[in-house]
């Protein structure tokens, strides 16, 4: 049976938590959801708790490879009071360990991005997008206290630079980013952080 949290319970939790945003629509013999749960397998294994929003996907994918490594998993979820056409909701295949509720999708959205360490984002869809945009302008105006932002695959250099040519970037907020192609070099970049942090 799922334990639920508070907020105070997840800023307490210790070592960093790394919140897993992405697509729901993928499955276990594509890339993204292979990626996901590679990933989430290393860090489990290092000791890091997985965060994701109870859902299937990259959300899923997130849990079962945590599980792998020998981790826990926080789901932050929202159960709508009637069904959403687009809103894919909590996943029965997603046995996260842990759960805070909260009021709607933004509420889900900002306690994820809040309350956890570090954000990676695989690819997905416009919720993914709306997601990568939450994290990034939020670690702009809390910077330098942001939290660290990684980009999985080498595709989000294509998205950005396309956003460098159409819109207005300031001096220092692509390098809020890091791009990563592996889980290994995930892991790297997360033990800096840790380091940097003691």
């Amino acid at each position: 049976m799922d334990q639920l949290l508070t907020i105070s319970d997840i800023k307490n939790k210790k070592p960093l938590t790394i919140c897993f945003l992405g697509g729901s629509a993928w499955i276990e013999n594509e890339e993204p959801y292979i990626q996901a749960f590679e990933t989430a397998k290393i860090l489990a294994e290092n000791g890091y708790t997985v965060v994701n929003g109870g859902g299937p996907g990259v959300m899923r994918a997130s849990t079962k490879g945590a599980h792998a490594g020998g981790g826990k998993v926080l789901a932050v979820t929202y159960y709508p009071n009637k069904p959403k056409r687009h809103y894919e909701g909590a996943d029965k295949e997603n046995n996260y360990d842990l759960e805070v509720r909260t009021l709607d999708y933004f509420d889900r959205t900002k306690v994820m991005l809040q309350t956890t360490d570090v954000h990676i984002i695989f690819k997905g869809s416009i919720g993914t997008l709306s997601e990568f945009g939450m994290t990034w302008i939020s670690s702009w105006i809390h910077e330098p206290n942001n939290k660290p932002i990684i980009l999985f695959g080498s595709f989000w250099n294509d998205i950005l630079d396309t956003i460098e040519r159409n819109m207005i970037l300031k001096l220092g907020e692509r390098e809020l980013l890091s791009i990563c192609n592996t889980p290994q070099e995930v892991l790297k970049i997360v033990k800096e952080i840790e380091q940097g942090r003691k």
